[in-house]
């Protein structure tokens, strides 16, 4: 068994209030994310297939209030719910939010290189 505060993952991305922090599980990642009120990342997640993330993610809001947009439309997320996003998805942070979730290795790693710029 184990546990992970989220100073124990590695910083993958920081910068304008943004903090992603992920390591890999497994076949499994754990990610911690803070986005700031307004962050909207579908700018960054252009060039990506459908210029979404193609990653699901299985995770908990800790805190605040997120909008994910999809090729179906958008979902609000708050603090309190689990949730699953499915490939296709785009976040927009409606005020400060926290959470956690856990996604496939190969995949987020793909997602984050792009974020990285790489």
């Amino acid at each position: 068994m184990q546990t992970v505060d989220r100073t124990d993952l590695p910083v993958a991305i920081e910068g304008d209030g943004v903090e992603f922090r992920t390591d890999r599980v497994g076949d499994m990642s754990i990610a911690w994310v803070r986005l700031p009120a307004g962050a909207d990342l579908r700018p960054a997640l252009a060039g990506l297939p459908g210029d979404r993330c193609p990653c699901p993610h299985w995770g908990y809001m800790i805190s605040g209030r997120l909008v994910m947009h999809g090729e179906g439309g958008s979902t609000t997320y708050e603090a309190g719910q689990a949730f699953y996003w499915a490939p296709g998805h785009a976040p927009e942070a409606v005020t400060d939010c926290e959470y956690v979730d856990f996604s496939p290795s190969q995949q987020l790693g793909e997602v984050v290189r792009h974020l990285q710029g790489g």
